[in-house]
């Protein structure tokens, strides 16, 4: 086996033992807070909340929560970060950031500024070597760790505005990679600072024969429409014709699961199929061990100290914003397979932010989770609380009954007559011929089977299930109608009403 691949494969191993420690999940994470507030203790917000005195408790983490409030990023940039983005130094981090990461999130949302601070971009190297690191405990061999990495996010052509620069935070982060890992970065500085995603795309395949890739990142959906170009331009049957050492795939941003279908039939080599948590707040967890449910470990020391408010209706406002007043656990007081929204307090300035995600943990002494969907993307309409977790399983269940692939959909609850109704629109990914009718019946009888709460309002207030077949193709070129296309976008899973109608006028355009 090659060499340098053995070289590069013991300095992994040797690695993950260093990085090992005997500390506990909650007390890195009590040593992270420490350091947040001491680094910040000067700062405009340190002094509005008396950092200092805070660092003096002997009950630091509870007089941390009773002292200083909550905050989404309307809170956030209103009180605080506007002072920030006008470049007044030392506001709630000390200094001014050279970077504002631009949060597109899901379609037809306003762009937010997130300050990205230095620190917060060693934070994210840490963290992405820790992810490195960790493919220590799987059964890779010496070659792959020679291969290249293709990094399919937003443009690295980042707009200076003000004297600082703004782009996705997967652009800010691929313009600042390391040296010594360019030579083994793709698609390289030239084609990755393409502004157009398609054209991006189209310079990517016909480059791609010339590369040797052993692992792929990026958004699914996005990976997977790059793949099928790929493909689709070279002339080959399966990604593997042209890339035959592709052996990982990290994903991130969405479950992966309902996409996992279309991807087994881009390739033809087994896959390694890893999960990452990265947003535009910070790089917040990774998968580091070989599991099944593909659950990642939260990063703990690394710039960021988390907490955890139990997701119930009765904490968040109609936004999915924590009421002011909603409580909050340290992770040594969080349970098993229970729903929480993320605080998130970071070395970009952020205090006990809520990033709008909600996890469940899986493994408590490793503190590890899976996304379990986000706190406004619940669709709560008569009762029915049903999450986007709990609609990826039924997906997937879906396609497995039918033998389709349908990585792609999206849901709301629509009035007809006085009465509501779940409209889904469900996007597939090859032709298939489906009887819409007995797909909402099945869809139907599997979320009463896996939700109490959505069983008992189809027997109430809940009218009926309606299921419109389309293809994914569709979804892609909504998304390319809002302009909105690649990098960290991703498809909403729930649509208001009135959103819900703009895509359907688009569709019957």
């Amino acid at each position: 086996m090659p060499l340098l691949g053995k070289i590069i494969k013991k300095a992994i191993d040797v690695g993950g033992q260093i990085a090992e420690t005997n500390d506990s999940p909650s007390q890195l994470q009590q040593t992270m807070l420490r350091e947040l507030l001491e680094r910040a203790k000067d700062t405009a917000f340190g002094k509005a909340y008396a950092f200092e005195e805070l660092l003096r408790s002997e009950t630091l983490v509870e007089d941390f929560r009773s002292r200083v409030p909550t905050f989404d990023y309307k809170r956030m940039k209103e009180a605080w970060w506007h002072k920030t983005i006008e470049g007044l130094p030392d506001i709630s981090w000390p200094g001014t950031p050279e970077y504002f990461a631009l949060s597109s999130g899901t379609t037809g949302n306003k762009s937010k500024r997130i300050p990205v601070t230095q620190e917060m971009i060693e934070a994210i190297r840490e963290t992405g070597l820790k992810q490195v690191l960790s493919l220590s405990e799987h059964d890779l061999p010496d070659s792959f760790f020679e291969k290249q990495i293709l990094m399919l996010g937003s443009s690295t052509d980042l707009k200076e505005v003000d004297g600082h620069y703004e782009g996705e935070i997967s652009g800010i982060s691929a313009s600042n990679i390391p040296f010594w890992f360019r030579g083994y970065y793709k698609p390289g500085e030239e084609i990755a600072s393409i502004d157009d995603w398609d054209e991006r795309v189209e310079a990517i395949a016909k480059k791609a024969p010339e590369w040797d890739i052993g692992a792929i990142s990026g958004i699914p959906s996005w990976i997977e429409l790059m793949l099928k170009k790929v493909i689709e331009w070279n002339k080959v049957e399966s990604i593997h014709d042209l890339w035959p050492n592709l052996a990982v795939y990290n994903s991130g941003g969405v479950a992966f699961e309902p996409y996992r279908a279309s991807f087994d039939s881009l390739t033809s080599k087994p896959m390694l199929y890893l999960d990452t948590y990265l947003a535009s707040e910070g790089f917040l967890a990774y998968q580091a061990r070989p599991n099944q449910n593909m659950a990642m470990q939260l990063s703990l020391n690394t710039g960021i100290y988390f907490e955890f408010i139990p997701f119930e209706e009765k904490y968040f406002d109609e936004y999915g914003s924590p009421f002011p007043e909603a409580p909050a656990l340290s992770l040594n007081e969080v349970e098993l397979e229970k729903d929480y929204a993320i605080l998130i307090s970071t070395v970009s300035g952020a205090w006990r932010y809520s990033i709008g995600d909600t996890v469940k943990f899986t493994d408590l002494e490793r503190a590890e989770i899976k996304i379990t969907g986000r706190t406004k993307h619940f669709l709560n309409v008569v009762g029915s609380q049903l999450s986007v977790a709990k609609m990826n399983e039924a997906i997937q269940e879906l396609e497995e009954r039918f033998g389709a692939e349908i990585p792609e959909f999206t849901v709301g609850a629509v009035q007809r007559e006085g009465e509501f109704y779940h409209l889904w629109f469900l996007g597939l990914g090859t032709a298939k011929d489906l009887n819409a009718q007995e797909v909402s019946e099945a869809l139907d009888e599997l979320l009463k089977t896996k939700n109490k709460n959505y069983r008992v309002a189809r027997s109430k207030a809940l009218k009926g299930v309606d299921v419109r077949l389309i293809t994914a193709e569709e979804f892609h070129r909504w998304n390319a109608e809002k302009k909105q296309k690649g990098g960290q976008v991703k498809t909403p899973r729930m649509m208001k009403e009135e959103s819900l109608k703009e895509f359907e006028h688009f569709l019957e355009a």
